[in-house]
């Protein structure tokens, strides 16, 4: 039997958790290769592990990749992602999943960003596949790198250096960073200096995730979602999607039993029907239950299903963050929802859409099929309006919340929501 319970100003509502107990403290901090310390912070929040305790392989970043347009066949790309978790051992994953031709990286390298494209010094390592310098990946495919030794703080700005060769046809990618980073021409991978790497560029092209090894007792919580997840509206190379401030609140919570963060929203995503990425249900094997150390699903989707007045209605919907749950509770995984933000004032609004939004919510909050949920609609709505979102928090189109609005988005989640218990 599930108890439920809701706080009275809105900012959640909780089922009791039916799936199998994950865990965690994990020590978090240190640095990646070198003479690197953890910020005071970090070290604050870091608990020992105790001996005997063992390790295992946690996502401390993800992006989920989509179809791109065709690429040079030779160029570096020097891509800067945000880690979450803390550990050693880093591993990348690279992904050809929407080519149609082999591709090759002929090097690559792990190392931590001082500025801009410029490397902390002493810092990039190369990285090894099966011990081997270069890797060619089949088109569909993915591969890990093998571990990289040293310590990687939680909360670092990494920087994956990659040489690709012999590129044909669509590339692989995630089209909207919110982060800049940089390509160059040639082979300019192990170089920590910037002046080779001169084309900024708003994309990341082939990473699609980075994991380290830590407690046994850590787990990561995977965000699924759309344009709000991926950051629209947010700053620029500010790490303010709601993701990060989730993963900050995360780190600086010694008591919390999540500490990893992959973020996996695509700008335009749909619940149901592929078009701007995957569906969720087409792509949640591959973006959220395949990455390491998972306890927790976030799904956050459904407005674009919505709004796109192709006639999808509630039950519809509802049938999709059903089969969802189905699959995430069949990998032993827990699966928090979030309520749909009002959109009134985006071109696409009307009433039909709202009626849906109205009784997919209602769902939502009653239904008792999530383990936990997150009431986002009841946060950032305009109190004298409830179909609006709340002027404070809109980013200026009336459906995508700024850097204010992401912050409260991150607020709301309760900590101990994303812990499997019981």
């Amino acid at each position: 039997m599930r108890a439920n319970s809701a706080h009275a100003d809105g900012r959640w509502v909780r089922s009791a958790y039916r799936r199998r107990a994950v865990g965690v403290v994990c020590a978090l901090v240190m640095a990646v290769c070198g003479p690197l310390t953890a910020t005071p912070a970090a070290q604050a929040a870091q608990v020992p592990q105790k001996a005997g305790q063992g390790t295992h392989t946690v996502v401390t970043w993800g992006a989920s990749a989509d179809k791109q347009g065709p690429g040079p066949a030779d160029r570096g790309y020097r891509l800067i992602v945000r880690t979450s978790v803390g550990g050693t051992d880093l591993r990348i994953r690279l992904t050809n999943a929407f080519g149609d031709h082999p591709v090759t990286f002929a090097s690559a390298y792990a190392g931590l960003r001082k500025q801009g494209a410029e490397l902390v010094r002493g810092s990039n390592r190369r990285l090894t596949f099966g011990r081997a310098a270069s890797v060619t990946v089949p088109a569909g495919e993915t591969v890990l790198s093998d571990p990289l030794p040293g310590r990687l703080a939680a909360e670092s700005d990494l920087v994956v250096s990659l040489y690709v060769t012999g590129a044909q046809g669509p590339t692989t990618g995630h089209g909207m960073a919110m982060q800049t980073s940089y390509a160059a021409s040639g082979d300019h991978a192990a170089e920590e200096g910037a002046a080779n790497w001169t084309d900024p560029m708003g994309s990341w092209y082939w990473l699609d995730a980075v994991s380290v090894e830590t407690s046994a007792k850590a787990g990561a919580v995977v965000t699924l979602g759309d344009s709000i997840t991926d950051g629209w509206a947010s700053t620029t190379d500010g790490n303010r999607r709601w993701p990060d401030y989730l993963s900050r609140r995360l780190q600086a919570a010694s008591g919390s039993t999540v500490k990893g963060v992959a973020n996996e929203g695509i700008s335009g995503n749909k619940v149901l029907a592929d078009g701007a990425g995957e569906s969720a249900l087409n792509r949640l094997e591959r973006d959220v239950l395949s990455q390491p150390g998972v306890s927790t699903v976030f799904l956050f989707e459904g407005i674009n299903d919505i709004k796109a007045h192709t006639g999808v209605t509630a039950d519809e919907l509802i049938a999709g963050y059903r089969q969802i749950i189905d699959r995430v509770h069949a990998a032993g995984k827990c699966v928090v929802g979030a309520t749909v933000m009002p959109f009134k004032g985006w071109y696409e609004y009307d009433a039909e859409g709202e009626a849906v939004r109205q009784e997919v919510n209602d769902w939502i909050r009653n239904s008792g099929a999530f383990d936990a949920v997150t009431d986002f609609d009841r946060i950032t709505r305009n109190p004298y309006d409830q179909q609006r979102i709340l002027p404070f928090f809109d980013g200026g189109d009336h459906l995508h919340p700024n850097d204010k609005g992401m912050q409260a988005m991150a607020d709301a989640v309760d900590l101990s929501a994303l812990r499997c218990a019981g």
